[in-house]
């Protein structure tokens, strides 16, 4: 085989391994992956936000329901622009942990929205929720439109009706609203143990229950 023949012939198996290592060998690289795009609302889909102590509890209640497509845990309703969860915690800032509720309202009404709220708070209990205490932890519904004040407002009346005593639950305009840090979002799925244990001892489902019992031994009016 003559030299110019052997050359070809060494550069066409370097290239034929070149495909080959190409095809079967994962790439590395130094850069991080990069996380799924979160779901995009769609069109014609509204907000709701609501405040009810730790965030990490309002989210399952919302999360499960048919036409809610994304439910966010973050901080509303101070002042200090793009606080973090420390600064929220002393309580200085005027903001309350909340949740953003994007949904569909083809599918589930605001107002329906509004009865898993009231379920899940305890509306009579002011600056703090279970065991948790502090400006922070209080309970609000924040509305985007007056619509959305018109039902709030008519549901906390019900709801003071039902229990027989003054409900405290803010409503107020709702301003920015800015997510919590990615550790806080979907708490319950990621660390289930946690939360499970942190729920628990806060006394949360005990209440609930209790508040429960009282409306339903209240006398209804005829």
């Amino acid at each position: 085989m003559g030299k110019s023949s052997l050359l070809v012939l060494v550069v066409a198996v370097a290239a034929l391994a070149g495909v080959l290592l190409s095809v079967n060998l994962p790439r590395k690289t130094t850069e991080a992956a990069e996380p799924a795009p979160a779901p995009q609302p769609t069109a014609g889909s509204a907000k709701a936000i609501f405040a009810g102590g730790c965030f990490w509890c309002m989210v399952p209640p919302f999360d499960r329901l048919d036409g809610v497509l994304k439910v966010t845990s973050g901080y509303t309703g101070g002042s200090v622009p793009n606080p973090d969860y420390e600064q929220v915690s002393t309580g200085e800032t005027g903001h309350a942990e909340a949740v953003e509720i994007v949904f569909d309202p083809a599918r589930i009404s605001y107002q329906q929205l509004l009865e898993i709220f009231w379920e899940n708070i305890d509306p009579l209990t002011d600056e703090a929720q279970f065991c948790d205490a502090g400006s922070q932890y209080r309970t609000a519904i924040f509305y985007h439109d007056e619509t959305q004040r018109q039902l709030a407002e008519a549901t906390k009346k019900a709801e003071a009706a039902k229990l027989k005593a003054p409900v405290v639950t803010e409503i107020v305009a709702a301003g920015p609203f800015y997510a919590a840090e990615d550790y806080h979002q979907d708490f319950y799925k990621k660390e289930r143990e946690h939360y499970r244990l942190y729920r628990a001892a806060c006394g949360r489902d005990r209440r609930l229950q209790e508040l429960r019992e009282r409306a339903a031994a209240m006398p209804t009016r005829r």
